[in-house]
């Protein structure tokens, strides 16, 4: 089943359950999707799963953001709320890489490359990133990446 209809199914049960913090999560991230889908001229063909799990991936990433700022300045019940929220999107997201094995990707990646020194960590980002996919974060890759090339 492709991503985007599983998040309209999810939403029609989540209307007809009563859940509405959930609707009004996935109600955004449809929203978000066809903003996408104009901004690109795919409104008519819909966008491909790579796509929807990219969009959906930024979501998740504005929700962390978020959760950090309500926390430092004394918001809790704003940043659970946010924590709700980046839940009901992972759902959506393939499994995340833990940093072992994100580890090894990179170390097999620098030595393909043959890259050593700073001035390489954006190559091997980038060649890292096109592996792993949405699988990993790539703020999480960077700082592996920094400390590999160290």
């Amino acid at each position: 089943m492709a991503l985007k209809q599983r998040v309209d199914d999810d939403l029609k049960a989540a209307l007809l359950g009563g859940d509405r913090f959930a609707a009004q999560t996935l109600r955004g991230l449809k929203a978000a999707v066809l903003n996408e889908e104009v901004a690109l001229g795919k409104r008519d063909d819909g966008l491909e799963d790579d796509e929807v799990e990219k969009i959906i991936a930024k979501e998740v990433k504005k929700r962390k953001e978020s959760i950090s700022l309500y926390e430092q300045n004394g918001r809790p019940e704003l940043a659970d709320d946010e924590k709700k929220e980046m839940a009901i999107l992972s759902v959506y997201l393939p499994q995340q890489l833990n940093e072992a094995e994100l580890n090894e990707i990179i170390a097999s990646k620098i030595a393909e490359l043959g890259a050593s020194g700073l001035q390489a960590m954006g190559q091997v980002i980038g060649a890292v990133k096109v592996q792993v996919g949405n699988t990993a974060d790539g703020a999480t890759v960077a700082r592996l990446v920094k400390d590999a090339l160290n």
